[in-house]
C-alpha cells in the first residue's frame, strides 16, 4: 500500500505540522505502507526540510515539468504554482481506494489515514 499526500509548501506551518505529525504518528517500520510526501518545492528544498524534520519517509518533488504529477492527481493548482492539500491511498494492486482533498489552508488528520490504511488489511 501507498500513501501519496501532496502539500503546499515546505518550511511553512501548516505544512510542517502535517509532514510531522505524519513522521510521528503514523506506525513506523510498517512495511506493508510506503509513504511519499509530494509538493512542487524544488528538490534542494526538500531534501533541506526533510533532514530538518528528521523525515523517516521519502519527499518527492514535483519542480520540474512544475505540477505535473499533481495536475494528474487533480490537486494542482495553477495560479498558485503548488499542490492543494490532497491525500490518496493506494492497494498493493495499484488502485486509489482513499481520498481526501483539502483547501491549502485546512490541515488533515492522520488518524483518517491510518483508519483508511486498516481497512486494506
Amino acid at each position: 500500500n501507498v500513501l501519496v499526500f501532496f502539500f503546499p509548501f515546505a518550511f511553512t506551518g501548516t505544512c510542517t505540522g502535517e509532514v510531522c505529525a505524519v513522521r510521528d504518528e503514523m506506525p513506523a517500520g510498517s512495511s506493508d505502507t510506503v509513504i511519499l510526501g509530494i509538493s512542487c518545492d524544488p528538490q534542494y528544498s526538500l531534501k533541506a526540510f526533510a533532514a530538518a524534520e528528521n523525515l523517516n519517509y521519502l519527499l518527492l518533488s514535483d519542480f520540474w515539468p512544475h505540477g505535473e504529477v499533481s495536475e494528474k492527481y487533480g490537486v494542482f493548482m495553477p495560479e498558485r504554482g503548488m499542490a492543494t492539500r490532497g491525500s490518496f491511498i493506494i492497494d498493493k494492486t495499484g488502485v486509489i481506494r482513499w481520498l481526501v482533498v483539502n483547501s491549502p489552508g485546512d490541515a488533515r488528520s492522520v488518524n483518517a489515514y491510518i483508519e483508511a490504511l486498516a481497512t486494506l488489511a
